[in-house]
């Protein structure tokens, strides 16, 4: 593949045509002894070929480490994803290094290429990305391996190196609180995993088996909570539910409204968990149970193990921490449930 006649070669497509990365062809603009001959040869002719000449941003990769990180990730507004964003940063600011953010909007191979584009012609040390959506998990597979890269999710991955948060297990427990309080089963309200099934959802369904409890079918929501206050209603209507846990704390907040839209009561009719600890938890009528998960932490820890990488300083590639539950007011022992809803008030 040439680059486009039209513009300047960049380090990218030296990069394409010579099959390598960019840090490999910054590395060989720079001397670096490390790069292997026949991968210097490879991008020499890519060099010549392309007539490449390099920007301000590649001489400054050539020359001396970058003190900039990029974070991939498929959306930065959700509580989760801003709060982790929030930890990396502050991490690398106070190491000096600059955070640039890069959103992938699709898993499909163009918009992945699209958005891995941008990150790898900057001046990068290395990239942090966000595996808690296809998206994310689309880009890591994509990554240059070569490339100093750390995820960041709620489930391991082998082969990379990760901060994750233990769902699973904090999903089990949160899951038996409500066994303990009587419940004969326990619902399920997903949000849109990262691959076939997340962490919370694996965590739910042990519990449920190791109770010997019958495990009812997924509710999937999307992330919007206007979808999960419709499986409020469609819930509602169903006698044997009384309790419900909800992918996070948003959607446990629809589900609630969707089960008061058919006179429901929570917790007095139907107990609803959520997952996450999102500011407005606590403040919601009932105050949800939940799960707390430190985001800004996690952040914190994926930019330590990405220095350990960059740096040669740490040969460590996992980190985890185990997330807490927390009961409030929207978990109860199941009432005597009425065989219909009431209507309205």
């Amino acid at each position: 593949m040439t680059a486009d006649s039209r513009r300047p070669a960049t380090m990218a497509d030296v990069a394409r045509m010579a099959g390598v990365s960019v840090p490999t062809v910054s590395r060989v603009l720079s001397g670096a002894a490390r790069v292997s001959p026949l991968k210097r040869e490879r991008v020499e002719a890519a060099i010549s070929a392309l007539s490449f000449r390099p920007s301000a941003a590649a001489r400054i990769l050539a020359s001396r480490q970058p003190m900039a990180i990029a974070v991939v990730a498929g959306d930065t507004s959700k509580y989760g994803y801003a709060e982790t964003i929030r930890g990396i940063e502050s991490a690398a600011r106070a190491e000096g290094y600059t955070v640039m953010i890069t959103v992938v909007e699709s898993p499909e191979d163009e918009e992945v290429d699209r958005a891995l584009r941008l990150v790898l012609t900057q001046a990068i040390a290395g990239v942090v990305v966000l595996k808690f959506d296809p998206p994310g998990v689309a880009a890591l597979r994509r990554m240059p391996p070569d490339m100093p890269v750390v995820a960041l999710s709620g489930v391991r991955s082998i082969g990379v190196r990760q901060a994750v948060l233990d769902e699973a297990s904090a999903a089990e427990e949160l899951t038996n609180h409500l066994l303990d309080l009587g419940h004969a089963t326990v619902h399920h309200v997903p949000v849109p995993p990262s691959r076939r099934e997340d962490g919370r959802t694996t965590g739910w369904r042990r519990a449920l088996r190791a109770a010997g409890a019958r495990v009812p079918p997924l509710e999937a929501a999307t992330w919007s909570p206007h979808t999960a206050r419709d499986i409020g209603r469609r819930l509602a209507e169903n006698p044997d539910v009384s309790a419900v846990f909800c992918g996070n704390d948003e959607i446990a907040m629809g589900v609630i409204r969707g089960l008061a839209d058919r006179g429901l009561v929570t917790p007095d009719d139907v107990s609803v968990v959520g997952f996450d600890d999102h500011p407005l938890a606590a403040l919601w009528s009932p105050a949800i149970t939940t799960v707390k998960q430190d985001f800004l932490r996690l952040g914190e820890r994926g930019f330590a193990l990405l220095m350990g990488a960059v740096n040669g300083t740490s040969t460590r590639r996992f980190s985890s921490d185990r997330p807490r539950v927390v009961i409030r007011s929207s978990t109860a022992p199941p009432p005597a449930r009425r065989a219909t809803p009431r209507p309205p008030a």
